[in-house]
């Protein structure tokens, strides 16, 4: 098998190439070779003369025939050859030579064989006497005798038999030589002379390209070229190289390139062409470009993956080679049987499992026998076999519920996916009311005091009463006695006295609670012991110096606690203006959660470098690759590329770059979005990765959002996603803000523009750099200049505006803004209105309508959100809840009709423009958006306002216009514009 590799790599690699030096055949004048002895000193030289090759050419010849004199010795020389870097040197020549047995009286001295020699110069310094004719210094190549000689016969028939002999010599190392051809005493004829040197030449094999190479010294020699990898080629386990013999052959491959991940070979493997459209491929190697798998896509050309489209998701355990899977649908059929205070809950699998097999099911549980109407959700006691979540099996036993209580089951089906939707699982409920139970048993009970003669306990309550309990049941008896020796004692309350014991003895105690179901069972035993004369008296000692002790501290407490009251009673009123009030009541008010962690506010440090470091992780450039700019920011551009982190996998990301001539307050400004970025951890708050701060350029570097920014997005996509979608990104945004606010952080900036949306439509709030609102000098319209800052009008709350009060109030007004982008499809705030007269309607109280299909809860919490006083305005913790509410029930996003609210806000009204301002049809297109369809109605005739005043809907199904928002937006137009042209020929009638 090694054998027939090897000849393999022999044969097939025989890509052999030659490079002439010198070919007398293409000489169009004399050759001008030197010859001794010298012509026309004698008549026994060489001779150029002109003769004719096989094919009849006419060619420029040397001959020689002095075969009737002894001691021949006569020697042409080429002219100077240059070598051109070879090493070795080959020879070609054809001759002819004449049998000296056809010669008549030809002496002994005849010969049919002649000499080739070489000598060796780094300059063209031969002359006629120098170098020597003879073999020293001239180096012997060889005695070149014929394979076949002529003779008089045919010479008569003119029959031409040529030789041709090939001779090499090396190695060569001088810039040139020269060749000579030694006769002594032939007939000969030196027809053609042709000079070169052998190469390999310039391949592509296994995937590297690999550059002409000269040939070796020897005949044996191989010499060693390193390969290049083609294009998108990557080296597969040692170097790529060939050996290049000395028959100018490539042999013996070693190594080998492949293409890349997501390129593929074409062409017989010399060349690595990027995966197309819609095709894939993961790693690197020979294998082919795939097909992106069901419900996924690629980006661009050259994908290593395909990216899940929208609504479709892969685990991180799922092969990039699967179909990206959804999440599964509701259970089906659920069934519940009820015994007293248990459950047992059946159901039948999802009709869709999102195309996935690992769908499992958890059990949500709400108690709803509150009496304010609410659910909330069951306690710890609730028992569930086999488990809550993750059921694998549909159906679950539950135990330990209250007795006489209404609940509320939804059986939840997830997948491995569902936990990267952003919508809440798909669940079906049933609702139940438990039966009268007995009650649990007692599960604490402590001694709480004790005599020689008596022991006071008391226990809690059991932890399901089930009903009202009516009484306890004590029983005891001595540890040393069986229970057929106990006493029983009845207790309306959980405390008892126990007294008629005998000193210093050990009792057992079990407890159980009666409710008109009945006893529920004992407690477990617990042991308490009297005490014993000793021990009582010893107690009563004891305790003298504590009850005097008490009893001074007491009063010492009651004098401190009376100089407080009145000390705190004069500073309140001197303090009852403090600007830290809203601070206060955030703390009081019960906002903060015990470990929360709270916003640090970068431009405290006295080094603004500390916070960055302590906030923000330090990656090192060459874990960093820019791939292509993007976008333009405050501070520099804004690129995409990839961050390869030690031990992790490649990641795309976005990187935001400081410009070169930045000052260090411009410096400091940029990172300290970084410092506030670094702080949040948030599923719905853009994600720092870190920051490049020792080298140029200073970068920030965040997780990359596929989709851009909201607003734009939108736009893009106008009248594409159902109602609940919108709804799920607003409550992603809102789950955002509501983290930030528990944070103490306050946005200000809070607008579609810095939302960014993936490749998920998962919403995360961005755009954290405040310098804006410190600087006058930005030429964006959107900021305007407002009390030594700039402020967005549109989106900011007016006592923002007015006294530049920025709370998270405020950010609930822009939120609500942000809720109208969403409903309106990326629509700009109060249209085409001026700051000026946006601020104006504020303070009228006017407010936005809502937009073309808006639900009227989504409008009502818009308009929540828009009360003038920010304490009326409700909390984002509240309106997570609302959403949250709106998501489980769809029905209640269908209602359109205005809702009755506490406070009634006039409504702006954007005037529909008037046709009649319009020449033609692409105008009017054209101020109402929908300039996309201008080709479609010109093509369908639809071109004056008679006939498009018209229209039906089956009309503009017809032209082309299949997006249901676009459709109802051309619609409502033409029928306005059917009501004019109707109002104004009743007119003229």
């Amino acid at each position: 098998h090694v054998v027939a590799w090897w000849l393999c790599c022999l044969t097939a690699l025989s890509l052999s190439s030659t490079e002439t030096l010198m070919d007398s055949t293409t000489a169009t004048a004399e050759l001008g070779w030197t010859v001794y002895p010298v012509s026309g000193s004698s008549d026994n030289s060489w001779e150029e003369v002109s003769g004719y090759d096989e094919n009849m050419n006419t060619i420029r010849t040397y001959q020689v025939c002095n075969v009737f004199d002894n001691n021949q010795n006569n020697w042409v020389r080429t002219k100077y050859i240059r070598r051109r870097g070879a090493q070795r040197i080959h020879v070609e020549m054809k001759f002819s030579v004449r049998d000296c047995s056809s010669i008549p009286n030809v002496p002994g001295s005849c010969k049919e064989t002649f000499n080739l020699y070489y000598y060796e110069s780094d300059s063209d310094t031969a002359n006629k006497v120098s170098p020597a004719w003879m073999e020293n210094p001239w180096i012997k190549v060889d005695t070149i005798a014929a394979d076949e000689s002529f003779s008089q016969v045919d010479l008569g028939g003119r029959v031409m038999k040529i030789n041709t002999e090939v001779r090499s010599f090396g190695p060569v190392s001088k810039h040139g030589f020269y060749l000579a051809f030694q006769d002594y005493g032939g007939c000969m004829s030196l027809i053609a002379v042709r000079v070169f040197y052998r190469k390999c030449a310039r391949v592509i094999q296994n995937g590297a390209v690999f550059q002409e190479t000269l040939s070796g010294a020897e005949s044996t020699s191989l010499v060693a070229s390193r390969g290049v990898c083609i294009p998108n080629g990557e080296e597969v386990d040692v170097p790529i190289k060939l050996y290049c013999n000395g028959d100018g052959e490539w042999m013996v491959p070693i190594g080998r390139c492949m293409c890349k991940a997501g390129h593929e070979a074409v062409e017989n493997g010399t060349v690595c062409r990027a995966c197309p459209s819609a095709f894939f491929k993961p790693i690197q190697g020979d294998a082919s470009c795939m097909q992106c798998p069901i419900n996924s896509r690629t980006t661009n050309e050259g994908a290593t993956n395909c990216v899940c489209r929208n609504g479709y998701y892969r685990t991180d355990s799922d092969p990039i080679q699967m179909p990206c899977t959804t999440v599964p649908s509701a259970p089906q059929n659920v069934l519940s049987i009820v015994n007293e205070t248990s459950l047992m809950l059946e159901w039948q699998h999802p009709r869709e499992s999102g195309g996935r097999e690992d769908v499992v099911f958890n059990i949500i549980c709400k108690s709803c026998g509150g009496g304010r109407g609410g659910c909330t959700r069951c306690g710890d006691n609730v028992q569930f076999v086999p488990r809550q979540l993750g059921l694998t099996e549909p159906r679950v036993y539950i135990s330990d519920l209250l007795a006489h209580t209404q609940y509320t089951f939804e059986v939840q089906a997830v997948n491995g996916v569902s936990d990267q939707s952003p919508y809440s699982p798909q669940y079906s409920s049933v609702n139940i009311t438990t039966n009268q139970a007995a009650p649990s048993t007692v599960s604490i009970m402590h001694q709480v005091s004790r005599t020689v003669d008596s022991i006071t306990l008391s226990w809690s309550q059991p932890d399901q009463p089930n009903g009202v309990i009516l009484d306890y049941e004590l029983q005891y008896y001595e540890k040393d006695q069986t229970e057929y020796n106990s006493t029983i004692i009845k207790s309306q309350t959980n405390t008892v006295v126990i007294r008629g014991l005998k000193s210093g003895a050990i009792y057992v105690f079990l407890v159980r609670a009666r409710t008109v179901a009945g006893f529920g069972r004992y407690s477990g035993k617990l042991y308490f012991q009297t005490m014993t004369e000793e021990e009582y008296n010893t107690s009563i000692q004891e305790k003298l110096p504590l009850i005097i002790g008490s009893a001074a501290a007491g009063l010492v407490f009651l004098i401190a606690v009376v100089v407080i009251v009145i000390v705190c009673n004069r500073r309140g009123f001197e303090r009852a203006d403090s600007e830290y009030t809203d601070k206060l009541q955030h703390y009081t008010s019960g906002h903060m959660t015990p470990g929360m962690k709270i916003y640090i506010d970068p431009f405290t440090y006295e080094d603004p470098n500390e916070a960055v470091r302590e906030f923000a992780k330090e990656i090192d450039t060459s874990c960093v690759k820019i791939e292509q700019v993007i976008g333009a920011g405050e501070f520099g551009e804004v690129c995409s590329g990839n961050l390869r982190l030690p031990g992790k996998r490649e990641m795309f990301v976005a990187i935001k770059t400081l410009k070169s001539g930045y000052t260090e307050k411009q410096r400091r400004d940029f990172l300290s979005e970084a410092s506030i970025m670094g702080q949040f951890d948030h599923p719905n708050v853009i994600h720092l990765e870190g920051v490049v701060t020792k080298s140029a350029p200073v970068m920030i570097i965040t997780e990359f959002m596929e989709n851009g920014s909201l607003d734009s997005f939108l736009r893009q996509n106008d009248g594409q996603f159902t109602v609940i979608q919108l709804v799920g990104m607003l409550r992603g945004i809102a789950s955002g803000m509501k983290y930030l606010a528990d944070m103490n952080y306050v946005h200000r900036d809070l607008a579609a523009r810095n939302i960014l949306v993936n490749s998920n439509l998962v919403c995360k709030v961005s755009d954290f750099g405040l310098s804006r609102f410190l600087e006058d000098d930005t030429s964006d319209p959107t900021y305007t200049s407002a009390l030594g800052g700039k402020i967005p009008i549109r989106w900011t709350a007016p006592e923002a505006i007015q006294y530049r009060k920025f709370t998270s109030a405020s950010d609930v007004w822009s939120y609500g803004i942000v809720m109208w982008e969403v409903m309106s499809y990326g629509e700009r705030p109060y249209w085409d209105m001026t700051n000026q007269d946006v601020i104006n309607a504020i303070e009228q109280d006017y407010r936005l309508p809502p937009p073309m299909d808006c639900p009227s809860a989504l409008h009502q919490l818009m308009l929540d959100c828009w009360q003038k006083d920010r304490n009326n305005r409700p909390k984002f913790s509240q309106i997570v809840n609302n959403l949250d509410k709106m998501i489980r029930n769809p029905n209640s996003l269908k209602a359109m009709t205005p809702l009755s609210s506490g406070v009634h806000l006039p409504l702006l009204d954007r005037s529909v423009p008037d046709f009649s301002s319009f020449s033609t049809v692409d105008e009017w297109l054209d101020a109402i958006k929908m300039g996309q369809y201008k080709d479609n109605f010109a093509n369908a005739d639809f071109a004056s306002f008679d006939v498009v005043s018209q229209m039906t809907m089956d009309d503009i199904l017809s032209v082309g216009v299949t997006l249901a928002g676009h459709q109802k937006k051309i619609l409502n137009s033409v029928q306005m514009m059917r009501a004019s042209i109707n109002q104004i020929q009743s007119v003229e009638v």
